[in-house]
């Protein structure tokens, strides 16, 4: 009998020796006679535990890990085929701490399934909620969005419902669905996770919101740095247009949808969504002036819905299970499931897909185990690069748009990084400041010069050389770029500076100076 043994092909399970696992098992089960098959699946997220090991078992599957090459044979002769005990023997998956806690929806089979068997998706759910969307109308279909409560999670928080009303009533021969994969954030990678895991989920959601709208063609735009799931998702898309998913008639239908991936440039600006359609028409990442929006004109002039991965890979869960299921997690206006991401200096780094609502301290302390290091935690940084540092002081705060706002904070992407003691926030408000004027596309004024003239006052303040004036002029200048500049990559570069302001006082004193001073 032919055991069945589930290796993670994710990009992080990769680079720390997934591949060597995966390649050594198999050569040691040949030797031994063993009757294996090895699948490659996505990543349970469970990264502090990778490379996770998965065998089938008559009481199910049973993970080890983390699992390098040189225990594979002590492995095998623990009768791991069978889930035998071992030190690195975890249990069931879905018994682990990490993941019981979770409300997986969007995430469900990744790490379950292989990621390009159309066969796998389909016995777990997939294209049950395109089955459901062609038996509405397209105004059905975008009021169900609608009253799901789904906003978007790429940063801005948007009602997806609205936005894809907004291109549905938009007349015009031609309109685009555009998929923002441009997954550029600090200690984020939920995006990256799903192509590479799960990406039939993301071609579904794309495919519902072509028949919502009236749109036929779809982009996915993919950063660069992501070259596993741009390969991920061209041969996804190759099985879905040959099973008849893809095409002229989408299952059957009278419906034409069909989906193309472009490489992103390599910019992080093309993560705003101007910046990603001037890119897209082979142009400068530029942002554009709204109005007009997108939904009015957008790629080539014509209506566009562009949506962020997770938003679109949330559709057909809402499509399946109904828009009030969906609506049922969460709080307040933050309604569904919020993949957190947990990064830095933290003792369990990986994916959490939870209802929004749970805290940061619990997301940190709890959830997370910690600081990495065993010191203690000093701050978390929500929201990419461009997000407020907040202290222990503000751990209380839930995940929620809302809530994070009123207190000067961004769940952008969902990505969260710990900083122990030792961290310098000083240096910190540097980073986000020259990253800001590395960044900047250089259209706007105050994004361009404010984030450069930011750094030089910033390190004036280290060398001791005038301190008070050189905050007064870095609030300033914050003020300037959070109202003056034409995107978020000007206006929300304050938010890091002045939570570390805020927040961490005492390290903007005189010190030895900067290496870039």
């Amino acid at each position: 009998m032919t055991t069945k043994i589930y290796i993670p092909r994710d990009s992080a399970a990769v680079a720390v020796g997934a591949d060597e696992v995966a390649q050594m098992l198999g050569q040691a089960c040949a030797e031994r006679g063993l009757p294996v098959q090895i699948v490659r699946t996505g990543s349970r997220g469970l990264y502090w535990l990778e490379p996770m090991v998965e065998v089938e078992t008559a009481e199910g599957r049973i993970a080890y890990g983390p699992v390098s090459a040189d225990e594979l044979d002590d492995l095998l002769n623990s009768d791991f085929l069978n889930g035998g005990s071992h030190t690195l023997r975890l249990g069931r998956p879905e018994d682990i701490p990490f993941l019981k806690r979770q409300n997986r929806l969007t995430f469900a089979r990744c790490g379950i399934v292989d990621p390009l068997s159309l066969d796998d998706y389909r016995t777990h759910g997939g294209y049950r909620g395109l089955e459901q969307a062609l038996a509405l109308q397209p105004a059905a279909i975008v009021e169900a969005v609608t009253q799901s409560g789904l906003r978007g999670r790429g940063g801005a928080g948007f009602p997806t419902g609205i936005k894809w009303k907004t291109v549905l009533d938009t007349p015009g021969p031609q309109k685009y669905i555009v998929c923002n994969a441009d997954e550029g954030d600090s200690g984020t990678f939920a995006d990256r996770m799903i192509m590479e895991g799960d990406p039939f989920i993301l071609i579904e959601g794309m495919t519902i919101a072509g028949i919502a709208t009236g749109a036929t063609e779809g982009t996915i735009y993919i950063r660069s740095e992501y070259p596993a799931a741009v390969a991920a998702m061209e041969a996804a898309i190759a099985v879905a247009r040959s099973s008849g998913y893809l095409g002229a008639h989408v299952s059957g239908s009278s419906y034409g949808f069909d989906i193309q991936v472009q490489v992103g440039a390599g910019a992080y600006v093309c993560g705003e969504e101007t910046s990603l359609l001037e890119s897209l028409e082979g142009k400068r990442g530029q942002v554009r002036a709204k109005p007009p929006l997108p939904a009015h004109q957008g790629l080539f002039g014509k209506p566009t819905v562009i949506n962020n991965v997770l938003s679109l890979a949330a559709v057909p869960t809402i499509l399946a299970e109904g828009a009030a299921y969906y609506r049922d997690f969460g709080m307040g206006r933050s309604r569904g499931t919020m993949p957190i991401q947990l990064a830095g200096n933290i003792r369990r780094s990986g994916l959490f897909e939870t209802a929004f609502g749970v805290t940061l301290g619990e997301l940190v302390d709890d959830i997370g185990g910690g600081t990495a290091s065993g010191r203690p935690v000093r701050a978390a940084q929500v929201g990419g690069p461009l997000g407020a540092y907040f202290p222990r002081d503000l751990f209380d705060t839930p995940f929620d748009y809302e809530a994070f706002a009123a207190r000067d904070g961004l769940i952008g992407h969902g990505g969260v990084v710990v900083f122990d003691d030792t961290v310098d926030m000083l240096k910190q408000a540097r980073f986000a400041m020259e990253f800001c004027s590395i960044e900047s596309c250089g259209k706007c004024t105050p994004c361009r010069i404010g984030s450069t003239r930011g750094v030089e006052v910033l390190d004036r303040i280290a060398r001791g050389q005038g301190v008070a004036a050189g905050i007064d002029l870095i609030e300033d200048l914050c003020q300037t770029l959070k109202f003056g500049s034409l995107c978020a990559l000007g206006g929300f570069t304050p938010y890091p500076v002045m939570s570390a302001l805020r927040f961490f006082p005492e390290d903007f004193v005189a010190r030895v100076p900067l290496a870039a001073a």
